[in-house]
């Protein structure tokens, strides 16, 4: 069985999370071009290349190739800025909130259809509340 390793950037924690995974043996992470990573993505692949480069688990991607490609999606990312949740980089109310980032997004969305996105605070600071009182 190959093991993959899934996270999101919200937190500041998922990079730490790859490398160790790394260390252990894993066979697989998910990381997002720069450009498109972070907050609500995954981690930037570039700098996991940077900092896997020679190492014994150096991935043998060429860095410039792939600031190519951020470039071009940096570009893309600007035409879809209007999607773009509220976050921006990490958000440690997220390790206390414990909320995914499929979620997040959804969360958010939700709350800018009620015309409530403003209360998006409160809402992170009530779930772990909703959560202990349910058990």
């Amino acid at each position: 069985v190959r093991l993959h390793l899934h996270c999101h950037a919200t937190t500041g924690m998922a990079e730490m999370a790859l490398l160790k995974a790394i260390e252990a043996g894993i066979d697989g992470v998910d990381t997002a071009i720069s450009s498109m990573s972070a907050t609500y993505g995954h981690p930037a692949t570039e700098a996991l290349v940077a900092t896997l480069a020679g190492t014994g688990y150096d991935t043998g991607l060429d860095i410039l190739k792939l600031e190519n490609i951020a470039a071009y999606f940096r570009e893309v990312r600007k035409k879809y800025h209007a999607f773009e949740g509220q976050l921006k980089g990490y958000d440690s109310r997220i390790l206390v909130a414990q909320v995914p980032g499929g979620m997040l997004t959804n969360l958010e969305s939700q709350l800018k259809q009620q015309n409530a996105a403003d209360k998006l605070d409160q809402v992170l600071a009530e779930i772990p509340r909703v959560r202990e009182d349910l058990g």
